[in-house]
Formats: structure tokens, sequence, C-alpha cells
């Protein structure tokens, strides 16, 4: 049986994390009854809450109306076996106050995907956590 040591993150070091990284994946419900939509995107930290930029009629777009969503980025190290995943649960919602915008204009947050991006949305955090986990004893081929 493999060795295995996880760990939870404090908040402080989840923070680092996310602020060190621009990639990651948010997870919503559209509307009651239906499946949970997961959808990677880029993003950056500002003022404390995870921002990013969507087209107003992608689903994320239409979806946020003060929206629950959970947003998730991690790592792996394959040569050490170790790896470490953050998670964001929090609100949804579109940023529309002209000098937030304006600032956000002068970030080098650019919309990977193409189309309209021109939607921004803030994930205001209402719990962050984090774990690292190490596995030491598998097999140097245990990624298949």
């Amino acid at each position: 049986m493999a060795d295995s040591r996880m760990e939870d993150l404090a908040e402080s070091e989840c923070l680092k994390l996310l602020n060190g990284h621009h990639f990651g994946r948010v997870a919503f419900v559209e509307r009651a009854g239906a499946s949970p939509v997961i959808m990677p995107l880029n993003y950056l930290m500002h003022a404390e809450t995870v921002v990013c930029r969507t087209d107003p009629h992608s689903k994320l777009g239409s979806a946020l109306r003060d929206t629950p969503v959970s947003f998730e980025i991690d790592g792996i190290d394959q040569r050490q076996r170790t790896g470490w995943s953050v998670v964001v649960s929090g609100r949804a919602q579109e940023i529309v106050d002209p000098r937030e915008l304006e600032e956000l204009h002068q970030t080098p947050l650019l919309p990977w995907a193409p189309g309209d991006r021109s939607r921004y949305v803030r994930i205001t955090p209402e719990l962050v956590t984090g774990r690292r986990i190490s596995v030491a004893d598998l097999p140097s081929n245990w990624w298949g």
C-alpha cells in the first residue's frame, strides 16, 4: 500500500498559490435540476477575489445572478509524486463598477478563448480550502 501524506493548507498558503497561478476551473449549476457545468478558464486575483472574463452569452455569462460557484486550481509534480489543490467556494457576480472595470482593463487578464469576452466576473470567496498530498512509494509508471 502506498505511503500517503495529506495535509490541509492554511488559507494564506492557498491565497499564495492562487496568486501564483492563472488557470483553473469553475463549477456551477446553470439552473435548478441541471447537471453541474465545469469550465476551464484563465483568471487573476484582484482584491482577494478571483476575476475572469467571459462572453455575455456563454454558460457562465448567462448564469450570473449572484450564482454559487466553486473554483479550483491544482498542480502536480510527477517526479516528486506530490500534488496540491485549492478550492474557492463563493458567489459569482458581474463586475459593473466603472472604476473597477477601468482598473481591470489595465491588468494582464486577456481571454485565451476566442470571441466576445467583455464581461468581467468576480468570484468572492466565502471559503478557501486546500490540501497537499505526497505519495511516497508508488511505482514509477503509476500514471499509466
